[in-house]
This record gives C-alpha cells, structure tokens and sequence, in this order.
C-alpha cells in the first residue's frame, strides 16, 4: 500500500509525531479512526446529571413544544402584563 503526500505535510506532521513522542504511522492511524468514528457512529446524547436534577422542576412543557420556546414566550407575556 503506498499513499502519495505533500513532502512539506510529510516533514511538519513526522516533527510533530517526534514532538509528542510517537511515530507517523500511529498518528496517522489514530487520526483515521477517530475520523471513521464520528462519521459512522452517532453519539448518543448524555444528559448531564446537573439537568437530570432539575427535570420536573417549574410548570410541565407541552409534548410538542419540547424546547420550550412557547411555554418561555406565555411566560414573558404574563410577565410584562
């Protein structure tokens, strides 16, 4: 397998693998997984547990409104009555 490279990319990506204290090869390698990885698998979103504390906290939010945006609006209507 022969990959063709820019010789200035080349000799700036081998001095910063020098740098770090690991060859080319595994830069690169580690490189491409974590390029296939974002683009294959979607993270599932984590909800923080400062957010789990807070669920049910203040007036319900409507199914379709799941945001917000509508309950925040009726809010600030009441509010600047």
């Amino acid at each position: 397998m022969e990959i063709a490279i820019n010789r200035k990319v080349y000799q700036q990506a081998q001095m910063y693998a020098q740098g770090q204290g690991l060859n080319l090869g595994s830069v690169i390698e580690n490189f491409l997984v974590q390029l296939i990885s974002k683009n294959s698998v979607k993270k599932e979103t984590v909800t923080p547990d400062a957010v789990m504390s807070l669920l049910g906290a203040g007036d319900s939010v409507a199914t379709d409104d799941l945001n917000g945006r509508e309950a925040y609006y009726h809010y600030l209507e009441e509010k600047h009555r």
